[in-house]
């Protein structure tokens, strides 16, 4: 299970163990096994969250006694991608008149591709301030050659975000030197961190993550926050299940937004400005003064038309304005900066990218059973809170009635 958890691929799981432990065993037994302990793991943890559900509501939202809360609690989350395989024709009954099974539809190149939910529930550490600790905004979020790059590779669901001016316009021809801080930001230090990930839809993912921080004590943390980005589904979530945690969205997904709005109809040295000018203020939570210059620029443009694609000018800045009118509350940097507060989503980001190494590729499908099997094992070798050790313990004594055998010492 841990080879076949671990590797790239069952078939490197069978090369690692007949290379390395002196084990031959065929790609086939390894893909099995896998999925009949995830298989396991997944009614395990479908029984927690019916326990946790069942509980009366004062019980879900305070951690259980047996539990010392975190300093900082964090749920953080977002979304992968992997591939699921064509269903196969269902068989014939018995007696059926049809000869031969139809043939299943021939899915488009890319219909494939399937969202798989992940949520990273952290512990963390930090000291409260009454002065923000960082008030000038750190220079590598005002750096002329990184910025591009990085609004280029932000995974936002704004198709704003992510632009990178044509031709001559992606760096300034003459740049301004970069400014010296005056301070450096230091996010809270992560303690300990476990991973929750599922198939299935968001109502389902938002039971996960709502058992698994409770067991974690969460909720009875004194300082609470959920990240996300500006995606409905997450907001959705927090609402239902952690309205009791500070909402903030991610900084750097809100920075996209700014940048590729920032960018828009113009050349580069002037959407430069523009956006250094946006994301200061953002860096300080002043989403006002940001929401103000969308709409002078805004007027400038004019109003999106029918005729106007996604990625028009005018598209643009009109899809940034509504982002950061929906997200205005969610956007006080300043604030939970002085309290201590992480304002990224990066550890889920990690997270997910730990979990792409086993899951995402071109030439890598699967079946429904099969991904949401491994999705659980996978996150659960991710989790830092070791679930598996407890997990073979109670299957040892499942089995064979006896506590598994430790060595001393």
């Amino acid at each position: 299970m841990f080879a076949g958890t671990r590797c790239g691929s069952f078939a490197l799981a069978a090369e690692a163990l007949r290379e390395l432990a002196a084990v031959p065993v065929p790609v086939k037994p390894v893909e099995r096994r896998t999925q009949q302990i995830g298989t396991e793991r997944c009614a395990e943890r479908d029984a927690a969250v019916a326990a946790y559900e069942s509980l009366p509501l004062v019980e879900r939202k305070k951690a259980p006694p047996d539990v010392v809360p975190p300093p900082i609690a964090v749920v953080q989350m977002d979304g992968g991608r992997l591939q699921i395989r064509n269903p196969t024709s269902p068989e014939q009954p018995k007696g059926s008149a049809v000869a031969t099974p139809v043939p299943p539809k021939k899915k488009k190149k890319g219909e494939h591709w399937r969202e798989d939910k992940v949520g990273l529930l952290a512990s963390m550490a930090s000291v409260s301030d009454t002065d923000d600790p960082c008030p000038q905004i750190p220079t590598h979020y005002i750096d002329p050659e990184r910025i591009p790059r990085l609004a280029q590779e932000i995974k936002s669901k704004s198709k704003a975000a992510g632009r990178e001016p044509a031709g001559d316009a992606v760096a300034p021809v003459d740049p301004q030197p970069v400014p010296e801080a005056t301070g450096r930001y230091e996010p809270p230090e992560l303690v300990v961190r476990s991973v929750v990930s599922t198939k299935q839809g968001v109502e389902v993912f938002g039971g996960l993550l709502a058992a698994a921080a409770w067991a974690r004590g969460f909720y009875g943390s004194k300082r609470r926050v959920f990240l996300g980005d500006g995606s409905n589904a997450n907001w959705g979530v927090w609402e239902r299940h952690f309205s009791s945690f500070t909402p903030v969205v991610d900084f750097i997904h809100a920075l996209a937004y700014v940048y590729g709005a920032a960018m828009a109809g113009g050349p580069f040295g002037e959407g430069w400005s523009r956006y250094v000018q946006w994301v200061e203020a953002l860096w300080r939570g002043d989403v006002a003064t940001v929401v103000s210059g969308l709409e002078s620029r805004q007027q400038v443009l004019g109003m999106p038309e029918a005729i106007d694609g996604e990625t028009h000018p005018r598209v643009c800045v009109a899809e940034a304005r509504c982002y950061f009118e929906n997200q205005r509350g969610r956007m006080k940097y300043a604030e939970y900066r002085r309290a201590g507060l992480p304002i990224t989503t990066s550890h889920v980001e990690s997270a997910i990218k730990q979990m792409n190494h086993r899951f995402k590729g071109s030439e890598k499908f699967w079946s429904e059973p099969g991904a949401e099997a491994i999705l659980q094992l996978r996150a659960d070798l991710l989790s830092e809170t070791a679930p598996l050790d407890d997990f073979w313990n109670r299957r040892q004594v499942n089995i064979t009635g006896e506590r598994r055998h430790r060595l001393a010492g």
